[in-house]
Order: C-alpha cells, then structure tokens, then sequence
C-alpha cells in the first residue's frame, strides 16, 4: 500500500483552504459615546481635585514670597542702614552718639539690635536714657533724653555738675547760672552725704533757695545752709527736711547770724 501525497502548509485535510489574519484598529471614540452622567462625573472628580489641590498651591507660593521678602530684608543691603538721625542731643554732639551707637553702615535694618544700641548711647555720662526705633527704608532714629543739672559740686578748679540721683555727668570751669551749690567730698549716686546734700536741696522752700549760697555737707547729721549776708542755717541730718524748711523760712527775718534747726522743735538762734 503506497502512501498518499504529503499534505502541504496552510492545508486542511484536503480543503487547501489558508486561515484568515485578524487586523486591529484603535479608534478614538466620540464625545457622544461616553454617557452624559460618567462625563458629569469625570467633571466633579476634576474640580474636587482642583479645590483640594488649591490651598496647597496658594500656601507654597505665599511661603515661596515671604521666604524672597525675608531674603531681600534680611540678607541683603536693600534695606540696609544708610542714616541716623540723632534727637534731642544738646550736652553730648550727634557725632558722638552715633560713635557711641557703632552701628555698621549697611547692615540691614531688620537686623539691627535696637535695646544693644539704647544700652550703648545710655551709657555716655551726660544721657538719662536713650530710645531706637528703625524708620524704613534705610534709616535709625536715636532720641536721646539728657540728664537735667541738680546741683554744682566744687572740684578743683571747676565744678562737677550732678543730676538729681547724683551722677555727675559734665564738667564745667565756672558755676552754671541758677545752678546750687552743694559741697560734698565726692559726688556720686552711691555716696551718702551726696544723696543727703540733694535731699536737703529738694526740701528748701523757694525763699531758702533765694538766699542759698551753699550746702555744705560735713557728715551725715552736720549738713549746714550758708545764705546770703553771711549767714547760717544748721540743719543737722537730712531727715525732717519739710519741717526744717518751714522753720527756717519763718526766722530769715529775724536779725540772727546762726540759726539752728537741726531739732526743728526747739530752733535757737544767735
């Protein structure tokens, strides 16, 4: 029995016949084939994810400006120190605040130690306080409040001029107009005959303090009143000054040289 003939590629039993090759396509599809409720809600899911994203965009762009701004203030010389006006300086020259201040030319003004520059002007001799403030752009502004004249305090060849606490912050060759004299060793706002001296000073009725030569501290309880006309008003210690002031004040016009109100109760005079 001989073989049939070989069946060749692509032939089925005898059918000959070759198997057909499928072809794809991809075709977009129209607006008009997605359903109007899945467009509706592919819109919803859009703008919930807009909303939610919007805080976020908005806070990174503001920190984004503030951390330029902080740069621009901060790190560079934009803004920096270019002027300062120094006010209400008559004992002490502008000059000599602003060397006080030591402020850099340029440093920004944002950086500027405001109380170290108070602190630093405060401590020249002739300034009760001083007040900073920064005015923007590029400028400081230093008030200076000076300590006021108390009394005079005899010094060498000059006199020492005290403030009501008994700093002494100028030195000048004659006495100042107006200006009392207390006689103390050493004038400071430590020293206790300085504080009495400014004590008995402050009690003084304005009578007193027109015939005023001088008050001369000794110690502490032998404080005496030189006036006018060579005369003398012992006061004794510091304390009981209004009475003592109101004493004296009432025996100016008697005819006495010496008048002692040390124990204003019983006052002697000569």
């Amino acid at each position: 029995m001989s073989p049939g003939p070989a069946r060749g590629p692509g032939q089925d039993g005898g059918a000959g016949r070759r198997n057909p090759v499928r072809r794809w396509q991809l075709v977009r599809a129209g607006a008009d084939a997605v359903p109007p409720s899945t467009r509706r809600f592919m819109a919803r899911a859009r703008r919930r994810r807009m909303r939610a994203a919007l805080p976020w965009a908005v806070t990174v762009a503001v920190l984004a400006i503030a951390g330029l701004v902080a740069w621009i203030v901060l790190g560079t010389g934009l803004f920096g120190v270019r002027e300062v006006r120094v006010v209400g300086a008559r004992l002490v020259t502008p000059v000599q605040v602003r060397e006080a201040a030591a402020v850099p030319d340029d440093v920004p003004l944002a950086r500027v130690d405001l109380a170290a520059i108070a602190r630093r002007v405060g401590a020249l001799a002739p300034v009760e306080r001083a007040t900073v403030e920064r005015d923007w752009p590029d400028a400081l502004v230093i008030r200076v409040v000076e300590r006021a004249p108390a009394a005079a305090v005899p010094q060498g060849d000059g006199y020492a001029v005290i403030d009501r606490s008994g700093v002494v912050f100028q030195t000048v060759p004659t006495l100042p107009d107006g200006l009392a004299v207390v006689r103390v060793g050493r004038p400071a706002p430590d020293d206790p005959g300085t504080r009495a001296g400014l004590a008995v000073l402050a009690a003084l009725s304005p009578r007193l303090r027109a015939e005023l030569v001088s008050v001369d501290v000794a110690g502490l309880a032998r404080i005496s009143l030189r006036l006018r006309s060579d005369r003398t008003v012992f006061w004794g210690d510091a304390t009981r000054g209004e009475d003592k002031s109101r004493v004296a004040t009432a025996l100016l016009d008697r005819k006495a040289d010496t008048i002692d109100v040390s124990a204003p109760d019983v006052v002697t005079f000569r």
